[in-house]
């Protein structure tokens, strides 16, 4: 894999960059500007090296069809804010465009509309990715968070140009081989979500090589429940005793220590206060909703114990502050150690808690990339990381 950083001659070449610009939108405003930030330093880049570049993107679903609610219009707009440069948004039907020479005699950044208004582009197409190539020098894939998908702009097109990763892409990268082939011992990953068949594969897959798995959240209902604790009325979900059992078992032939709450902290409902019981205190009409105290004290232990740590997911109903405690104290606590600890956090709600309480900095790595990051901590190759090979 090749880094556009590396390319010495840019100057006037036309760079398709594959970008991952799929931020909420409301009435066509943006929500959250998360990922636009992350690629800046790539567009600086660029332009700096006197190159002319094309935007690939896409926002949410529109299933090949276009949608003006999903315009790339205001995300433009945002860029040009942000680099004090004018991004052109360029609206023509792509199957139909011979050449954008022409809009770069008064822009330097350029966008193409929506990529998945053509339904060509999820149905990896030959034929859209070769066009699309020919209106370009090199490509440039800097959206690792779209490369566990066979789409034309992302896996396709590489066959027709000369391809290299991004900065961000590259940053991503090197997070996620310090967490999984150049690790740093002792080694934890602290996971959480609502369905552990969700997470089964990563789970599977890092317990080979790291010494410490926490489940939290509501997965850790089902492991509550398979050791024979009642869970109230708390989430759980069903028919996964033998996924659990066969974790088990790989762990303890792997060596590594799988923890879970010794103690909890639940309501009656989700807009309730929090109450701190032990396992065996927990009534039929409660709802689990965070770790307890002891809990985080055991968290901490194996945190400090630790060399490396990812996080994915977090530990309760943070949404709620009552609730939050255990969430904060996690995140807090790997924080506190960034000199002593290498640390990676990683989808959407964890990154919702860092963000929540000011502690993203304070991480050597947040990835956004959501499904490819998952993908890649269960070993699989990304296609979009193969094509640049």
């Amino acid at each position: 894999m090749k880094s556009i950083e590396s390319e010495v001659n840019l100057s006037g070449k036309k760079v398709l960059l594959r970008l991952d610009l799929n931020v909420p939108l409301k009435d066509k405003k943006i929500i959250d500007t998360n990922r636009i930030d992350k690629i800046i330093p790539t567009l600086k880049f660029l332009i700096n090296k006197n190159a002319k570049v094309i935007i690939i993107s896409h926002v949410g679903r529109p299933k090949g069809e276009f949608n003006e609610n999903l315009s790339l219009y205001p995300i433009c707009e945002n860029i040009s804010d942000k680099i004090n440069n004018g991004v052109k948004l360029i609206k023509e039907n792509l199957k139909n465009l011979k050449s954008l020479d022409n809009y770069f005699e008064n822009y330097k950044i350029l966008a193409l509309e929506n990529i998945r208004f053509y339904k060509e582009e999820e149905n990896n197409d030959e034929d859209f990715a070769r066009n699309i190539a020919k209106l370009g020098d090199i490509y440039v894939n800097d959206a690792f968070s779209c490369s566990h998908r066979e789409h034309a702009t992302v896996s396709k097109i590489t066959s027709f140009m000369p391809s290299f990763s991004g900065i961000q892409f590259n940053l991503e990268v090197s997070a996620l081989k310090k967490i999984t082939t150049d690790i740093k011992k002792p080694i934890t990953c602290i996971i959480g979500g609502s369905k552990i068949s969700t997470k089964i594969q990563v789970i599977k897959n890092l317990i080979k090589k790291f010494d410490n798995i926490i489940i939290v959240g509501g997965m850790a209902n089902n492991i509550l429940k398979f050791k024979g604790y009642d869970i109230g009325k708390s989430i759980f979900e069903p028919n996964v005793e033998n996924i659990i059992n066969e974790t088990f078992i790989h762990a303890e032939k792997y060596n590594c220590k799988i923890s879970y709450p010794v103690d909890l902290s639940v309501g009656k409902n989700l807009e309730d206060s929090s109450k701190n019981i032990t396992l065996e205190e927990i009534q039929e009409d409660d709802l689990i909703l965070d770790i307890g105290r002891e809990t985080i004290k055991n968290i901490f232990k194996i945190i400090d114990g630790s060399k490396t740590v990812l996080w994915n997911g977090p530990a309760g109903y943070f949404e709620n502050a009552n609730f939050s405690k255990g969430s904060f104290e996690i995140g807090n606590r790997i924080a506190s150690r960034e000199h002593e600890i290498y640390s990676v956090a990683g989808g959407g709600d964890t990154v919702a808690v860092l963000n929540k309480f000011n502690l993203t900095n304070k991480f050597n790595f947040v990835s956004t990339a959501g499904g490819a990051f998952l993908e890649y901590l269960e070993g699989k190759i990304l296609p979009g990381i193969k094509a640049l090979n």
